[in-house]
């Protein structure tokens, strides 16, 4: 697979997904999950529900 664009790659970052959890949190008054998924394309995501094959939890926003 090629590399990826630094614009995805920013967005694509833990960082990006920090943030964003930061945001959901303060927007919805519900704990984010920050996780790492394995997918090279999708390597962290944010989800409020935490299920056991979610992947690697990487941060909790409370």
């Amino acid at each position: 697979m090629s590399q990826l664009s630094p614009k995805r790659a920013r967005l694509a970052s833990f960082e990006h997904a920090y943030a964003v959890a930061t945001r959901l949190r303060g927007a919805t008054g519900r704990d984010q999950f920050v996780i790492r998924t394995g997918d090279p394309l999708q390597p962290v995501r944010v989800t409020s529900d935490l299920d056991a094959d979610a992947g690697l939890l990487l941060a909790l926003v409370l």
